[in-house]
Parts: C-alpha cells; structure tokens; sequence
C-alpha cells in the first residue's frame, strides 16, 4: 500500500531551476487491497510539458499525480524531482484559522527571500564589503523568480478567477468554490516551473475558465492535470497518458494533442477487439470440430456398410476415435491470450417515429425556480439545448417536462403514450444494498419492459463486477452510469439529460455524443460542458436568465 504525508489542499515544493526543471517517474507500481491501480507507469514532465492524466473513474489519476508530487509514495518504482512545483488537490482541507493573505505569503515566500537576500546583499556593497557573489546569487534568484512582480501576479490571478482577494478573510469561511478559487489562483500566480492541477475546472464559471486556459497555455513551465473538461484538454494538453485497462495492463502514452490522443485510442482499441474476437472465432471453430467428432464417436457414424470385414470396422473406429482425441487436445492447447477489451457503449435503438407528437408546453414557470416563461412543442427526432447560468432554472424545467414538478403557471400536455426519460443530476431513491443488477432489473419490471428492455451488460456501460456491486458502493461515475442504462431502458420517445457530462469520462461523453446525434428520439439538453456545447452548437437553443428571479 502507498503512503501519504498529510498536506494540505495546495502545496509547494523546491527551487526553481528553469529550463532544467522536470519530474521523472519511472516503473511506479502501486496496488489498492488485492487490486493493481497503477502498473509500470513511466512518465515525465518536464519544461513546456502540458501533460494530461486521463481514464476513467477509479482508475488512479489522482493517484498519480500526487506521486509525481511527492506527497505520495508508491509500492515500488522511483521518482525524481528537480525545480519548484505547485500541487492543487481536489479536496478541501480546512486547516483551522489560516486566512487567504496566509495562503498568499507561502506561495511568495521563496520571492520574498529572494528580495530579502537581494537587499541583505546590496547593503552589504554599500557597506563597502565585499559581497559581490552574494549579490549576484541573489539578483540570478530574483530574477528567475521575477520576484519584483510576485505579488501583483497573484492579484492578477485572483481577479481572474472571482477569487476572494481580502487577505484577512478566513478560508473556512469561504464557500467550497471560492476556496477552490483561492487556491487555484495563489498556484498560478507563484509561477512554479511545474504545475500540478487536480480538476482545476471544477467550481469555475465560463470567465474563469478562459483565464485558466491562457494561463495554462502561456505559463513558461510544464503543466500536467487530471481533468474531464474536454474543451480544456484540447485547449491545453498536447500529451496524455491513459491509465484506462489495455491489453497488455500498461498505460499509454499518446502525442498530438486531444486528436492524437482520441485517434491513438481508437487504433488501439479496434485492434485489440479484432484480435480479441479473432481468437474466440478460432476457440469457437476448435469445439465445434470436437464436438463433430464426439458425434460421430457417440452416434456411431463411422460404422461401414454391410458385409465390411471387421478388421475394417475396427481400424475406422481407432480413426475415429483417434480424430475425436486430436480434437480435443487442439482445443486444449489453443488459448486465448488476448484479454477481453473494456466494454463499448452500445446506444439501443429507438422505436421512436420522426415527427411523433411528443409533449406540448405553453408559459410554464415556477416560483423562485424558473422565472422565464417556457413554451414549446416536442415531437420524435427533435433536438433543443437549453443555456443559461446556474440558478436560472435549468433543472427545474426538466423536471417540470418529466412531469416530476407541477409548474405554478402555464400548462403542460404529454401525449398519452409517450414515453418520458429524465437523467437527472440527483441519483434516483434506489435501495442501495441491492446490486446494481438487481436494481436495473427492478426498474424494468416496474416499467413493465421485462423481456423488452436489453440487458445491463449488453449496455456497454457497467463491467460485470460493478454490476454486482451494491448501489450504495457504486462510485459517482458507477451511479451516474446505471441511472443512463435505465434512462434508455425505457426506450424514450423524449430523452431529457441534466448535465449527461457530470462524473464520466471523456472517452464515454464522446460516444454519446455520437449517439445523440443520430438516435431516432427526441433529445433535450442542459450542460455547462463546453465541448458538449461546441459539438452540439447547431441545436437550437433556448436560454433561460435569472433575472427576475428573488
């Protein structure tokens, strides 16, 4: 098991060394209980590095970027450093009374030093002391730091995040985003030479996240984070590594940027499922030709035709039963070697007909939920994506249209067949002792689609050993992917998704975004996703405010 020194949520560490500065991790093995997370991981970060660190839930990103950074130590494998870095977690630790301008006095004291030191150097000249190598360590430190400017980049930082800038205010008493804010901001302004960023888009509005990604994309060192935000990873990574299950168990490491990545991926993936199913089409071939020849043992096939002699009869029962051994030790010795791949989404499809009147809205509100009037009409195939800032009554609105919240104003006609499915962000009242198979096929008999609906594991979405994990032990993502597997369960004429990207993967936001764009059904969506925005941008869209709203 790897060990962890207790430190806090943003963390420091080393001298800056400029253009030398790198992380090096080489053979890092480490194993959660019985279960290998991270296998013979090689990785570097150096100067100009802008490294992403993907894969699923679970599959130990964070956990590597706390070993490059120290703070974790792995089974076996070794790691160097050399430069200074700055680590931004995701949780939120606390720690007591410390305020912002605390936070903000460690990450400049290395250029508060260095002024010092300058200082302490010049007087000494002035002095008449001989002190000219100290004052020139002291400039070269100075100057690398752009020490002059430390505070004022901070502040920078600060504005461009929405980030509490009162250095007198008490961490514990800023919400969880404006901690995060804090936090995240004090790192990019101290300018380490590397930067190592844990879902540093989570708790950013859309101001926020463009500040990021300049900073990201302009900041002189190297930069390598863990992150679901897909717009930022094309904005920013050009190198990913790949932690998600690969034939031979090793990670990957791909170049050019998000498409290299996407591409590299996909090349991958086909070859290991063509080899894969090449390999049980050759097994499968093996027993069929043994059975054959049990058949033929078994039935008698091999007897001649009447008046053979029986040294005859006997020599074609040894071939028989020669070729019936042959068989079998040929399915014996043959082994599949490849491994089974990961699962692949496999979208049902729909029964939906086009232009299918589906639901009719007209002026729904509700009080201090959704203040802008809604109407519109749905039927099969249509498309519609809703914007607006947090608060302004996204969700409500998809709740009103699942008929899971009575609007105060307007009215609202489903047709008296169509069938209605919400993704929404809360996970279902499930009873969370029961296996996620057990639940999945509960809510099919009370959907009354037993024998109708497909098969959890023929969904592509849970691995057999999650779908036999009690709900309550499932991880976020886990939930997240059930509650979709018994959304298109239903067979929806109208499929209402809050957020779809909220605790899944990259990899799985972009299938299903392929299959939203080509499912029969009619499809309503509200995101904050970026990428999901961009690839959905021709949708028609209806942006709800908040404005009137108390």
């Amino acid at each position: 098991m790897p060990t962890s020194q207790p430190l806090s949520s943003c963390v420091w560490d080393g001298a800056p060394h400029g253009a030398a500065a790198h992380i090096r991790a080489e053979s890092i093995h480490i194993t959660f209980g019985d279960r290998p997370l991270l296998n013979e991981v090689d990785v570097t970060v150096s100067v100009g590095s802008r490294l992403a660190i993907v894969g699923d839930n679970g599959r130990g990103k964070t956990t590597l970027l706390h070993v490059l950074a120290g703070v974790l130590k792995p089974d076996s494998g070794v790691v160097s450093r050399l430069g200074s870095l700055a680590l931004v977690k995701q949780d939120m630790v606390i720690e007591g009374g410390r305020t912002v301008g605390d936070l903000v006095a460690e990450a400049t004291a290395p250029a508060r030093a260095a002024l010092s030191a300058l200082d302490a150097a010049s007087g000494a000249l002035a002095a008449g002391q001989d002190a000219s190598d100290a004052y020139s360590d002291a400039l070269e430190a100075a100057t690398a730091l752009d020490a002059w400017d430390a505070e004022r980049r901070v502040d920078i930082a600060l504005a461009g995040l929405n980030a509490c800038s009162d250095r007198g205010r008490v961490l514990s008493t800023l919400s969880v985003g404006q901690r995060y804010r804090v936090r995240l901001a004090v790192a990019l302004g101290s300018t380490p030479d590397l930067l190592l960023l844990d879902e540093p888009t989570n708790h950013l509005d859309a101001a926020g996240l463009s500040f990021l990604t300049q900073q990201l994309q302009g900041h002189a060192g190297g930069v390598a984070l863990v992150s679901h935000d897909r717009a930022l990873l094309r904005d920013v990574a050009t190198s990913f590594i790949d932690l998600d299950p690969t034939r031979d168990g090793l990670p990957r490491i791909y170049a050019g940027g998000y498409q290299g990545w996407v591409e590299g991926r996909l090349r991958e993936r086909l070859a290991w499922e063509q080899d894969h199913a090449a390999q049980r089409a050759q097994h499968a071939e093996l027993k069929r030709a043994a059975a054959e020849a049990r058949s033929r043992l078994s039935q008698g096939g091999w007897r001649p035709d009447k008046g053979t002699g029986k040294h005859q009869r006997a020599t074609r029962a040894a071939g028989v039963v020669q070729t019936f051994n042959r068989r079998v030790e040929d399915v014996e010795r043959h082994e599949i070697s490849v491994p089974a791949p990961p699962l692949r989404l496999s979208w049902p499809a729909s029964s939906t007909r086009a232009g299918l009147a589906i639901l009719n809205a007209s002026g729904l509100t509700v009080d201090g939920r959704l203040a802008t009037p809604v109407s519109l009409d749905v039927s099969g195939g249509d498309r519609l994506m809703i914007t607006g800032p947090n608060g302004a009554g996204k969700s409500t609105l998809l709740a009103v249209l699942a008929q899971r919240l009575a609007p105060s104003t307007g009215q609202l006609r489903v047709g008296p067949k169509a069938r209605v499915s919400l993704l929404s962000q809360e996970i279902p009242d499930w009873d969370h002792d029961r296996p996620a198979h057990v639940a999945y096929e509960t809510h099919l008999a009370r959907i009354g689609r037993c024998g109708q609906a497909p098969s959890l594991g023929s969904l592509g979405l849970l691995e057999p050993s999650a779908a036999r994990t009690p709900v309550g032990r499932m991880s976020q993502g886990q939930q997240r992917r059930l509650h979709l597997a018994m959304c298109l369960a239903e067979d929806p004429d109208l499929l209402l998704l809050d957020e779809p990207t909220n605790h899944l993967s990259s990899s799985l936001v972009d299938d299903i975004t392929t299959e939203l764009l080509r499912t029969s059904c009619a499809v309503v969506v509200a995101t904050h996703d970026r990428q999901m925005l961009t690839d959905l941008g021709h949708w028609p869209q209806l942006r709800l405010s908040p404005k009137d709203l108390p």
